[in-house]
């Protein structure tokens, strides 16, 4: 995180609304809305501005669904969405804008399908395509604000970048297990005020240093929680009322029910960004010491199931947490967390007189064990790629996935 980070109070700077007002509201629009027109902050204005507002939404994820649903309900005009996944049962605890009948139906059809049955009157327009360096300027150019739900550093980076290079503002939200944040970020908002998420994040954390929600978990809850934060901050943007997160994160706790908030100050050795770059490359999946000790010593869940059935002696360590390996489990594994094994705790614990093999949920977070490995004299050690989901799927299907 930038050491631009201090406690100071909010900026009381206002900003001007983003968006021109509408022509009008039919009858029916006025019977809809008219929660939002008796608050004088809003008003008749207001609401005409949010009706002629173009916003995207990057994921109808665990942030997306909320955010959707409320920007929906709330009257924004033109919603797009970035999304190329499909449901999965795993998504339903907390990506509420999907039901159990849309498992396996495209993420963005069944987003569009549930803001029309919510608000028939938004115009929706899916972009089903994985966001990248070639696609993203495009994508942005149409819309007068972005709100980014995604769950990886590469998208992040790419985000605020290509809003960086539009010249669009961005609402940013981040969940994992019980906290959440989000902020509003702007590098050319009025009054100086403006600021990117590098100014906040200059560079990502090393490969492997934060898990994910797929491995971390989060609390369904807490995605609307962080979603319904984001677009307040877009009704404000859009609207001109308020005093916006930009240049203020503000941090959940759900266990402690506290918020604070962090001033955030434009880092002055944050660099200029003038193009889009490889996010991937930038951010690494994995580090290059476990790219490279993956590189020959990967076997696939099925190999792994025929050295057993071979009766081949060897050592299978799962690196995941205790509350994974207690969800599902390779038969014959055992734990040892990758962080003992990183550390170094966990080394005398690895036998030496029989081959090793690692494995994880999916197969990064063994690759990075196994670097370690190798560095330690075990230089024939394996790891499963794929990991425990490449098990499930390959070898044992009556096995549950997470």
């Amino acid at each position: 995180m930038s050491a631009q980070l201090s406690r100071n109070s909010a900026n009381p700077k206002k900003l001007p609304p983003l968006v021109e007002p509408a022509a009008e509201l039919t009858k029916d629009e006025v019977e809809r809305y008219s929660r939002h027109l008796i608050i004088p902050e809003v008003g008749m204005v207001g609401q005409k501005r949010l009706k002629n507002a173009k916003v995207l939404v990057v994921g109808a994820g665990g942030l997306g669904s909320p955010a959707l649903l409320y920007l929906a309900a709330a009257g924004v005009g033109t919603l797009g969405i970035v999304e190329f996944d499909v449901v999965d049962s795993s998504n339903l605890q907390r990506q509420i804008i999907h039901g159990q009948s849309d498992i396996g139906r495209s993420k963005a059809e069944s987003a569009r399908d549930s803001i029309k049955e919510t608000n028939p009157f938004v115009e929706v327009v899916l972009h089903e395509s994985r966001l990248d360096s070639s696609n993203a300027l495009d994508v942005f150019r149409d819309y007068d604000l972005v709100l980014d739900g995604t769950d990886n550093f590469a998208t992040r980076y790419l985000v605020n970048d290509a809003a960086v290079l539009a010249g669009k503002p961005y609402v940013w939200g981040s969940i994992f297990r019980f906290e959440g944040q989000a902020s509003v970020f702007w590098e050319d908002a009025p009054n100086g005020l403006g600021l990117n998420y590098r100014d906040l994040y200059p560079e990502p954390p090393p490969p492997g240093m934060v898990p994910s929600c797929a491995e971390g978990g989060v609390l369904g809850v807490l995605c609307a929680s962080i979603g319904s934060i984001m677009v307040n901050e877009a009704i404000k943007l859009i609207t001109g009322i308020g005093d916006p997160l930009l240049g203020r994160l503000m941090v959940y706790d759900a266990l402690d029910m506290s918020y604070r908030t962090i001033k955030v100050r434009k880092d002055p050795e944050t660099k200029p960004i003038t193009e889009l770059i490889d996010y991937e490359a930038f951010c690494g999946v994995v580090s290059e010491d476990a790219q490279g000790a993956a590189a020959g010593h990967t076997i696939t869940a099925t190999e792994l199931k025929e050295m057993m059935d071979a009766g081949k002696p060897f050592a299978l360590i799962d690196v995941r947490e205790q509350n994974e390996f207690e969800i599902v489990r390779i038969p014959g594994s055992v734990l040892i967390p990758k962080d003992r094994i990183l550390s170094g705790e966990a080394l005398a614990e690895i036998p030496q007189d029989r081959p090793v093999v690692l494995h994880c949920k999916s197969g990064a977070r063994s690759a990075e064990a196994l670097a370690v490995l190798h560095r330690s004299g075990f230089a024939d050690a394996v790891h499963v790629g794929g990991g425990v989901l490449a098990w499930a799927r390959q070898v044992d299907p009556s096995l549950p996935t997470y």
